[in-house]
Parts: structure tokens; sequence; C-alpha cells
């Protein structure tokens, strides 16, 4: 077991572990740490605990400090020249005439290096760009391009909910989300219903994604064939958070199951008071997920 603090760099950031080094740290302290870009200041998210050293990124770099008030006053500069420097930044992006969206700088700490994060459809020469920069500014220059998605985290805003948007304000890393999300959940398919501001698939798609799975469970599917209290019946629709199906029951059986009478009226069973006949879809469904797991290895 290692003992480790968590730290975060930027409000809904990712958490990164540090290890304390006998220097005693609490939770909501500023802290000043060693990191693969260099010095950095951060906030302690998570207290000291002990963690597997498996579950550890290694090497693990150190906490060199709580933050001072000199430490304090150097990144609040420090935020004050990112403001300058997205501006300069700005005016020389339009003197070269590059088709690239600046979305936001960031100074290191100890001010090695000054990080420009911007958005383009395709690949951008900044050669020159970063030339004007260096020249500028003194000092080391990375500009870095991110996804749609990084940009919505970056600038903020509001969701379809009406609320900020979650990733801006406190989901730290993004999750896979796929169209069969929506699927399971009997949600519209309509791009527009279920992307969020970023264009890509909400990411609260992912949220309630384990709970259906589990309500769904031996739930039938519509248009397959039951044993109901009152006999054969198809099922018509299945509402998973109520956990019932509505049926239709068979009054006369044709050939090879086709055919079938089925009454007028529909009926609704809760899932433990009927009984599926096969379980062809979730056949289908295991097979589809093995034939993945064979192509992803």
């Amino acid at each position: 077991m290692v003992t480790v603090v968590g730290v975060r760099f930027k409000k809904a950031g990712k958490i990164y572990y540090f290890d304390p080094d006998a220097i005693e740290v609490k939770k909501g302290q500023n802290v000043i740490v060693e990191t693969a870009r260099g010095v950095e200041f951060g906030e302690v998210v998570v207290g000291p605990k002990e963690v597997m050293e498996e579950d550890i990124v290694a090497p693990l770099k150190k906490v060199l400090r709580v933050a001072t008030l000199e430490d304090e006053i150097q990144n609040k500069q420090n935020i004050e020249k990112q403001k300058e420097a997205f501006e300069i930044c700005l005016e020389k992006i339009m003197q070269h005439k590059l088709e690239m969206k600046l979305i936001d700088v960031e100074y290191t700490f100890d001010n090695n290096k000054v990080i420009f994060y911007f958005t383009a459809d395709g690949r951008v020469d900044f050669r020159e760009l970063v030339k004007d920069l260096a020249a500028i500014f003194k000092t080391r220059i990375e500009l870095r391009q991110i996804g749609v998605r990084d940009e919505a985290k970056m600038i903020g805003g509001l969701g379809p909910c009406g609320k900020s948007l979650c990733c801006a304000t406190w989901l730290g890393d993004f999750e896979p989300v796929s169209i069969k999300m929506a699927k399971e959940q009997s949600l519209s398919l309509n791009p527009t219903k279920i992307s969020g501001i970023c264009g890509r698939l909400m990411c609260c798609l992912k949220y309630e994604h384990e709970m259906y799975q589990c309500l769904r469970e031996n739930l039938p599917e519509p248009g397959e064939k039951i044993l109901t209290p009152d006999g054969l019946g198809i099922v018509v629709e299945s509402n998973v958070l109520l956990e019932c199906v509505k049926v239709r029951l068979i009054l006369k059986e044709g050939k090879d199951g086709k055919d079938d009478k089925l009454s007028e009226d529909i009926e609704v069973y809760s899932k433990d008071a009927v009984k599926r006949m096969c379980c062809c879809k979730r056949k289908e469904e295991t097979d589809e997920k093995i034939i993945e797991e064979d192509l992803d290895q």
C-alpha cells in the first residue's frame, strides 16, 4: 500500500495522485507539485489515503510543499498573463490566416512553458505561429489540438437540461457513450435530442445505463412470445422502469408460430408474472458480444 493525495489542477479536471512525502497535507489546501510538465500549482481534493501500488501510474511524483502566500500571488499573476497571451495569440492566428479556433491558454506555474489549446477540422501548419509566439513570450511554446468535448469542458455552458455542463462542473473523465445506450433507455434517436452542445452524444446517457441493463434482465422484448397467467401472448411493449410488459393474448395459434390470431385487448403483466418461451434475442446479443471481444483482441 502507498500513501497518496489527490490533486486537481483545473475545475472539474482529472485527479492525479502524488506522494505527500512526509508533508502534512489536508483536503482543500493548495500545493506545489512536481509533474511531467514541470512544477505546477494545484488543489488537494482527496486527502491522504492508502491505495494499491497497481492503481498508481508510475513514477509517483512528489508534493514539493504546501502553497505559500507568494505561491498564491504567483498563481493569480499567471492567470492574468493567460488572458493577455490569449489576445496576442488570437491576433497572430488572424495574421497568419490559420483555420484554427483558440480555446484556452495555460501557463505552467514556473513559467517554463505556455500551452495554447485549439480546435481545428484537420491538420494545421502552425510552425510560423510558434516562432512568433516564442519571440514574444521568450519561453517554450506548445500548441495542443483538442477535441470538441474538451472544448466544451474548457469553455463551459448550459446543457439541454438547463443546468451547467457536467464536464465543466464536476465530471473529471469522459466515459465512452454509444447509441445503444439511448436505444436501451427507449429514447428518441433524433441526434438533436440526444446530443450535447459539443455535438457528441450526451454524457448523461451513461449515468443510468447500468440500472437499465439490470432492469432489462429477463424482461421480454416487443414481438416476443411469452407465457402469461392467462395463456400464451405476444409482447406489444415493454416498460423497463416499471418492469412490466403489455401483451396481446394469442386466441388461436397459426402454423409454425405464424399468423397467430391475437386478442384486441391489451393486458399488462409484471416481469415476475410471465415466463419467456425462448432467449434467442439474448443469445444473439451474447454472440455479438463474443465477436466484438474477439475483434478487440
